[in-house]
């Protein structure tokens, strides 16, 4: 049985263990973004991991979302 990958297939980890609140708020960020000013701590460790980003809009306020990897991790969870 060949379990190889496809070479071109990227890698993904999660980087470390995720605590309930930073999970919960992936699943809230899945839905839509979030003002920055209304960011908790968890959104701060998050963003170091590389699992959310702050974007500028043209206009408004600063916005939170989901990157590629934060995607990654709820999709190995099954959410996605």
């Amino acid at each position: 049985m060949n379990l190889r990958r496809p070479a071109s297939a990227p890698v993904r980890a999660i980087k470390r263990l995720l605590s309930h609140h930073e999970i919960a708020t992936l699943l809230l960020l899945l839905h839509a973004p979030i003002d920055a000013m209304a960011a908790t701590p968890d959104v701060a460790s998050l963003q170091e991991y590389g699992y959310v980003e702050i974007v500028s809009p043209d206009t408004g306020a600063p916005k939170v979302r989901l990157t590629e990897d934060g995607n990654a991790v709820l999709r190995g969870l099954g959410v996605r």
